[in-house]
């Protein structure tokens, strides 16, 4: 889509906003720390004459455009944090702040958000309802969305909506799908505690770094054994730190890692399972100690009539939608899901890298498109919601 394309449907300038993805490139803030962020998203939407509400947040803005003709509340949520890498990318709006990047690409989101907002406010005398845009800080700390609902404002709004960019999916191609998109996120950190000795007199001791090594096998039998072939999870161990000198036995053990799942019944049994197992190695082998959780966000599940619509708004954005692969990836907008109905999606944006690589990067042509379609999507749902009496799909 060209710049006079959108200009002309909404009366705005695409450039306007890739400026502001630039911006917010050069500038990354890290989770709970997006205070300059916060104060230049509020300058662009004052600039516009959006709405901006008073919710007690220290990072974070929340505003709002409608309302002018009665109907429901929906939401777009987009997240504005940043990430602790160094970039090493040779952008010419390449991070200006030593050991900080938009790896993830959320200055995309937000970008692509507040042309949403410009979008829905040149029309809003026909918008059929109100339309609240939350940029929520902390998303990479999966403290965010929480932060929002603790805040209120989610109250009175009957369904949500938002996206994350997909390196590997062209631009104008857009993944949706109903049910699980993207995984449960947990984390764990297991001390085994044990009795040091001289390394060349075991038996004197108790060797928490064979356990550690037992237990570690053990682990990666309750996907295998534990899990239904038509199910998934994931269980990776990605620290072992033990010991301090190469002849000596050390007194204790530490793991951390993550479990990822897409099913709440699933989650629940390799949770479980996986402090069965710990346990059980651990007094096999005369140790103790012992499992903190570090819970994450639940599965980002879709509203299956949400997802039908946002099918209906990409083809009437001229946009490919596709049923996407899942993601194992973690997203705190799950947590909005198990309180209201929501959709979200993945937007195509033929980046070079993954997710949180330091040369990560995207095709800012998705700026544009993403604002089409979340506009056509916003416009849709009032209409939808509203024609159903305002009750939830």
């Amino acid at each position: 889509m060209s710049g006079h394309q959108l200009e002309s449907i909404y009366g705005i300038d695409e450039a306007k906003f890739i400026q502001i993805r630039r911006h917010l490139h050069q500038y990354p803030e890290l989770s709970n720390e997006e205070f300059e962020t916060t104060r230049s998203i509020r300058g662009w939407l004052e600039e516009a004459d959006i709405r901006v509400l008073d919710y007690p947040l220290a990072t974070g803005i929340i505003a709002e455009v409608g309302g002018l003709r009665p109907g429901p509340v929906i939401a777009l949520r987009a997240d504005i944090d940043a990430l602790p890498i160094q970039e090493e990318t040779d952008l010419d709006f390449v991070s200006k702040i030593p050991g900080k990047m938009h790896a993830c690409g959320h200055d995309f989101h937000t970008a692509s958000l507040i042309g949403t907002a410009y979008a829905l406010k040149a029309r809003e005398g026909e918008l059929e309802g109100t339309v609240r845009l939350i940029f929520q800080p902390a998303e990479e700390r999966a403290k965010g969305a929480k932060q929002v609902i603790d805040s209120g404002a989610l109250e009175g709004v009957q369904a949500i909506f938002g996206m994350h960019n997909k390196p590997d999916l062209a631009v104008g191609t857009v993944g949706i799908k109903s049910g699980p998109l993207m995984a449960a996120a947990d984390g764990f950190h297991v001390e085994i505690e044990g009795k040091g000795s001289h390394a060349a007199v075991p038996e004197a001791g108790l060797d928490p770094i064979v356990t550690a090594a037992h237990v570690i096998t053990a682990l990666q039998s309750i996907v295998s054994r534990n899990v239904s072939a038509l199910q998934s999870a994931v269980i990776s161990v990605t620290l072992l730190h033990s010991g301090t000198a190469w002849n000596v036995i050390p007194d204790k053990a530490v793991l951390e890692g993550t479990v990822r799942t897409f099913d709440k019944q699933v989650r629940q049994q390799v949770l479980e399972r996986f402090s069965q197992v710990v346990e059980g190695v651990m007094t096999a082998f005369g140790n103790s100690g012992g499992v903190r959780w570090i819970e994450g966000p639940p599965p980002v599940n879709n509203d299956e009539s949400l997802a039908q619509l946002g099918n209906e708004a990409a083809a009437a954005a001229g946009l490919k939608a596709v049923v996407p692969v899942p993601s194992p990836a973690g997203e705190d907008f799950a947590v909005y899901q198990r309180d209201i109905p929501g959709l979200f999606v993945f937007m195509g944006t033929a980046g070079t890298q993954e997710w949180h690589h330091p040369a990560f990067t995207l095709d800012e042509a998705a700026i544009p498109i993403s604002i089409r379609f979340f506009t056509e999507l916003a416009e849709r749902a009032l209409k939808q919601l509203g024609a159903g009496g305002g009750e939830q799909p």
